[in-house]
């Protein structure tokens, strides 16, 4: 038996070791270019260029000592603070459509202002429902699919209200994949998924702006000035930047002319100063980070570990694959940030989180 603990204890390390670091990187390059990208909207409306990077500085510091911190947690006790902290959750996705409670910006009420800190519930759900899933599917129950349906329902419900499309689709991606992972029976899902699509499509169609980002990714040329400014935008910074790109601090298109440059469409610049080289060095990492994951799950015998490792690898999978598909119009542009290289203080503190937990499950899995 001691025998085995070590030997497992040796191949997890490397892949923990690597998770950590490939964070790093990730997380290096994204304070890097969230200077980049917001410099010049930093010093129009807060004459202060470094406005954003200081507060993604602070964020990156806090979110890796959160990180260490679930490195070290026993994973196993988040069993018991799931139910709880999704109650939480679920609180504050309701306070957040308070007016006087919720920050409305862009006509999205998203944000709880906090003083020091603009919470977003909708990325803490991710965390939340990935805790609750995997303690609730630990053990195997009996007629689970409509209670399931109904709080996928609910939470769906509540993020759509803000209204956040984005985020309900990678909330329902999670636990879809979930209740697939857990070894339920799939023939419910064959009945779900249809009625999810359609209801997905009667949302689109219900919502003037939703059906117009269709129509802009479907033919970005159709209303270049209008409802096709945005993605016509990333198409002209990724097509600036070529093989090798413009060179660092050379975007144009971060003076004002891309919009949220700094936060979804972050890569955009990426690609217009490294070009393609650069965004393909960058997929790479994340491909890296992607097969860490991958491969912890494969060494992870404790059910509730997989459960939590395999939620994690989709949750990164989803964003990433959201994102970029976004910005190369394989996909319709949906605000999803793209993790450890987005701003936002939110969402860099569930991802590190989730990279913390998964650095724990490397370690005592098999302890």
């Amino acid at each position: 038996m001691k025998k085995h603990n070590k030997t497992t204890r040796k191949i997890a390390f490397p892949h923990m070791t690597s998770l950590f670091i490939t964070t790093l990187l990730l997380s290096l390059v994204g304070l890097l270019f969230v200077f980049e990208a917001s410099s010049v909207n930093a010093l129009q409306n807060f004459d202060n260029s470094f406005y954003f990077l200081n507060l993604q500085v602070r964020w990156f510091v806090i979110g890796f000592a959160v990180l260490l911190a679930f490195a070290f947690f026993d994973y196993k006790k988040l069993y018991y603070v799931a139910f709880p902290f999704f109650g939480i959750v679920l609180v504050l996705l309701v306070a957040v459509l308070i007016p006087s409670i919720g920050q409305k910006i862009g006509g999205a009420r998203r944000w709880i202002d906090l003083g020091f800190f603009a919470l977003q519930p909708s990325e803490f759900a991710k965390l939340a429902i990935i805790m609750y899933l995997s303690s609730w599917f630990l053990h195997k129950e009996k007629s689970r699919f409509l209670p399931f349906i109904s709080l996928v329902g609910i939470l769906m419900f509540l993020i759509l209200l803000q209204p956040d499309m984005g985020t309900a689709i990678i909330v329902f991606g999670l636990c879809v994949i979930m209740y697939f992972f857990s070894g339920e029976n799939i023939l419910y899902l064959l009945v779900l998924l249809p009625t999810a699509v359609a209801g997905f499509i009667g949302l689109i169609i219900a919502a003037p702006y939703r059906m117009q980002r269709i129509t802009a990714f479907l033919d970005p040329s159709k209303d270049p000035q209008g409802v096709g400014y945005h993605i016509n935008q990333i198409l002209i910074s990724l097509s600036n930047g070529g093989f090798l790109g413009e060179g660092f601090g050379a975007s144009r298109q971060k003076y004002l002319f891309l919009p949220e440059a700094h936060t979804d469409s972050i890569f955009a610049i990426v690609g217009e100063e490294f070009g393609f080289v650069g965004g393909v060095l960058l997929i790479f990492l994340y491909g890296f980070l992607l097969y860490n994951l991958y491969a912890i799950y494969q060494k992870t015998s404790d059910r509730f570990g997989k459960l939590l490792i395999g939620a994690i690898f989709v949750f990164f999978g989803l964003q990433i694959l959201t994102n970029l598909g976004g910005m190369v119009s394989l996909l319709p542009l949906t605000g999803v940030p793209l993790p450890f290289i987005s701003y936002g203080g939110s969402h860099m503190l569930v991802s590190c989180i989730l990279i913390g937990i998964a650095m724990n499950i490397a370690r005592k899995a098999h302890a």
